[in-house]
C-alpha cells in the first residue's frame, strides 16, 4: 500500500505546494492553501507485471450517426444546449447565488419526467425544501424522483442499480464528498474526484448529467479549472438582480455553438423563455432621447438588438468617473481615447456613464460604433435617429472595421421595423455571404470615426 503523503493545495486554482504559504503564487489568492492528504495513484513506472491490452485505432473518415437529442420542451434551454440534451453528456451550470439555477433545472426535469426517469439529488436542501419550490412553481404533480444526499458512494450505488435514468441533476457538486479522501467537501481534490466519478458513470450508463457549480466573487466557477475541461458543456446563468431577465450563456459546448444564449424572464411562476428578446429589450425604449443608440449584435447564432445608453457630464473631480454596466470598461477607455486623439474631442475630463439596457452583457467588439454614437449623442445633445441601428468595430487609428454576420444583423433590424443602419464601409467577404434584400433597410456605410462625428455636428457649425 502506498504511503500517504501530505501536500498543500490552493482551493482557488488547484496549485499544489510542498509546504504551507499565506499567498498562492499561481493565482495570487491569500489564505486559500489548505493541507490535504494525497495517496499515490499507482507505483512509479509501468513495471507492475501486468500487460495492457491493445487499443483499436480507426480511420478519421467514417460514417457516424449524429448523437440523439432529448427535447426538454423549454425552447431557450434546448437552444443553448445545441438542440436538446445529448445522452451520456455532462453539463456544468454556474451562476450567482439566487439567480435561478435550481429553479431552471427543476423545471427542466419536471418537463422531461413524463417521458423518462429523471432524478434530482440535492446536497444543499432537504427534500421538503425542494417540494416547497415545486409547489410554488406548480410542478408538484411532476413524477420527478427527489433525494437529499452528499455521499458520492451512496449516490453511485443508487445510480448503478436497475434501469439507467434519463437525466440526473446534482445540486451542487461542491457539496459532494468521497470518503476515500481526507479533505472537506468543496476542496479541489473532492470536487475533481467526485466530478470525475459522476462523469464516468454518466457516459457508461448513458444518462444526461447536470452539475450545479458555485461561483467565486469574480464570477468564475469555484474549484479547479480542470472541472470545466472535464464536462461537455459549461453554462453560465447571468442577470442583474434589479432586472427580471436572466441570460443562460454557453461558454463551452461540444455538441453545439458556443456563446449561444437563452433569454428567460423571472416571475412568481418561475422562469419563462423569451421568444423574441430584441422586442423585449427595446420595449421600454423612448425615441428622440440623446445618449441612446440601438446596437445590432449577435449572441451565438442569434441576432439581437439592444439599447446602449450613455451620459457624458462635466466632472468636479480631479479624476473623472467611469461607470460601465454590461460592457468592458477597458474598451470604453479605448473608444474615449480614439475620439480624443483622432477627432479632437475633449471627453477625457468628463464623467462617463455607460449602460446596456435590460441587464444583458455584451462582449463583442462590434458594439464600438454604437457606443461611440451614444457618447457623441450625449455630448452634443442630439438624439440618434429612432429608426437607426448601429454596429461596427473601431480601430486605434479611428477606422471602422467590418464585423461578422452583417446580413443577420440587418435582417433582424428590418424585421423589427428599423429603416436605417449605420455600418462599416468595407464589407467582409465571408463564404456564402449574401447581400441583404434591396429596399428592406437603408444602409449608410462609414469608413472612419470622423464620419460619425460629422453626423452629430450642427449644420451652422459645419458651414463655419
Amino acid at each position: 500500500m502506498a504511503k500517504p503523503t501530505t501536500r498543500y493545495v490552493c482551493q482557488e486554482c488547484g496549485a499544489s505546494y510542498p509546504r504551507w504559504a499565506g499567498k498562492c503564487e499561481s493565482c495570487g489568492a491569500w489564505n486559500s492553501i489548505t493541507e490535504e492528504e494525497a495517496r499515490e495513484a499507482m507505483p512509479k513506472g509501468l513495471g507492475t507485471g501486468k500487460s495492457g491490452r491493445k487499443i483499436d485505432f480507426v480511420a478519421l473518415e467514417g460514417v457516424s450517426a449524429p448523437p440523439p437529442r432529448r427535447i426538454t420542451g423549454i425552447t431557450e434551454l434546448d437552444r443553448v444546449c445545441g438542440g436538446g440534451l445529448v445522452p451520456g453528456s455532462c453539463m456544468l451550470v454556474g451562476g450567482d447565488p439566487g439567480i435561478g439555477k435550481s429553479t431552471l433545472l427543476l423545471q427542466a426535469v419536471a418537463a422531461l419526467a413524463d417521458k423518462a426517469t429523471c432524478l434530482y439529488i440535492s446536497g444543499e436542501e432537504a427534500v421538503e425544501q425542494v417540494r416547497l419550490r415545486a409547489l410554488r412553481l406548480g410542478l408538484q404533480k411532476a413524477p420527478v424522483q427527489l433525494a437529499a444526499a452528499t455521499s458520492l458512494r451512496d449516490i453511485a450505488a443508487s445510480l448503478d442499480q436497475g434501469e439507467a435514468p434519463a437525466v440526473v441533476v446534482i445540486d451542487s457538486i461542491q457539496t459532494m464528498y468521497l470518503d476515500s479522501l481526507d479533505s472537506a467537501p468543496g476542496t479541489v481534490a473532492q470536487v475533481r474526484a467526485c466530478a470525475a466519478e459522476l462523469i464516468r458513470m454518466a457516459k457508461r450508463r448513458g444518462f444526461t448529467l447536470f452539475l450545479v457549480g458555485h461561483v467565486t466573487k469574480d464570477g468564475q466557477i469555484a474549484g479547479p479549472r480542470v472541472l470545466e475541461h472535464m464536462v461537455d458543456c459549461v453554462l453560465y446563468f447571468e442577470g442583474e438582480r434589479g432586472h427580471q431577465f436572466r441570460i443562460l450563456r454557453a461558454v463551452k459546448n461540444r455538441f453545439g455553438a458556443t456563446d449561444e444564449i437563452g433569454v428567460f424572464e423571472m416571475s412568481d411562476a418561475g422562469l419563462t423563455g423569451v421568444a423574441n428578446p430584441s422586442a423585449l429589450f427595446l420595449a421600454e425604449r423612448r425615441g428622440n432621447v440623446s445618449g441612446s443608440c440601438v446596437f445590432a449584435g449577435v449572441e451565438g447564432t442569434r441576432p439581437m438588438l439592444v439599447e446602449i445608453q450613455a451620459l457624458v457630464a462635466p466632472s468636479a473631480l480631479g479624476t473623472p468617473r467611469r461607470a460601465v454596466i454590461g460592457w468592458d470598461s477597458g474598451r470604453l477607455a479605448m473608444i474615449l481615447a480614439v475620439l480624443d486623439a483622432r477627432c479632437g474631442l475633449a471627453l477625457g475630463g468628463n464623467d462617463v456613464y455607460l449602460n446596456v439596457a435590460g441587464g444583458l452583457r455584451i462582449g463583442e467588439p462590434a458594439a464600438d460604433l454604437a457606443v461611440a454614437a451614444a457618447l457623441l449623442s450625449s455630448t452634443t445633445d442630439m438624439p440618434v435617429d429612432a429608426e437607426m441601428v448601429v454596429f461596427g468595430e473601431i480601430g486605434l487609428s479611428g477606422e471602422v472595421r467590418a464585423v461578422s454576420q452583417m446580413d443577420g444583423r440587418l435582417k433582424e433590424a428590418a424585421k423589427l421595423g428599423f429603416a436605417q443602419a449605420l455600418a462599416p464601409a468595407v464589407r467582409r467577404q465571408g463564404a456564402g455571404a449574401k447581400a441583404p434584400a434591396e429596399g428592406s433597410i437603408a444602409v449608410r456605410r462609414i469608413g472612419h470615426v470622423q464620419d460619425l462625428v460629422a453626423l452629430f455636428r450642427p449644420a451652422d457649425k459645419g458651414r463655419k
